[in-house]
């Protein structure tokens, strides 16, 4: 059997980098069970509701649901149970320090396999405000409106020239 290579995405948080300013982003390990490794496998898994919570200079990863393998036994694992993140602990004391800062929350942003192997990236993030949420919807449209604008006259000047 070929080793794997490259990463292969499962699930990604889109609402995150929506509703935070994020700060730095880390790369963790999780520690699974095989009924969760095959499920990942499979690709079905949810960050929606996710949260990073440090406990005892641990990190641990919440409200990240698995489904259940549909094969598996009674070894299967409960969805959102709380699972550990491998990190160094330098990285962690940084986040716990950062992360009590008022406004502040460590969030997931993917969940993927990269060579093999299940990984999160992570991220410190500041919760936006509503009036920045509409900010950035707006610069996004503005720039989408004048790529637009660019590409239409890029054609008719094709056009002309032909």
């Amino acid at each position: 059997m070929a080793k794997e290579t490259g990463r292969k995405l499962i699930a990604q948080n889109k609402k995150a980098r929506h509703d935070y300013h994020l700060l730095t982003t880390y790369e963790c390990g999780l520690v699974l069970t095989g009924t969760e490794v095959k499920s990942l496998r499979q690709g079905r898994a949810s960050l929606v509701d996710g949260f990073v919570q440090i406990d005892g200079h641990e990190a641990w990863l919440h409200n990240v649901h698995i489904p259940e393998y549909s094969q598996g036994t009674w070894t299967n694992h409960t969805a959102r149970r709380k699972r550990k993140l491998l990190m160094h602990r330098m990285e962690i004391d940084k986040l716990e320090s950062k992360a009590q800062e008022s406004g502040h929350t460590i969030v997931p942003l993917a969940l993927y396999f990269k060579d093999g192997r299940a990984k999160v990236e992570i991220a410190l993030a500041k919760g936006k405000k509503e009036y920045d949420k509409r900010q950035t919807l707006r610069e996004q449209q503005d720039r989408r409106e004048s790529d637009r604008a660019i590409a239409a006259a890029r054609r008719r000047q094709r056009a002309r020239a032909a």
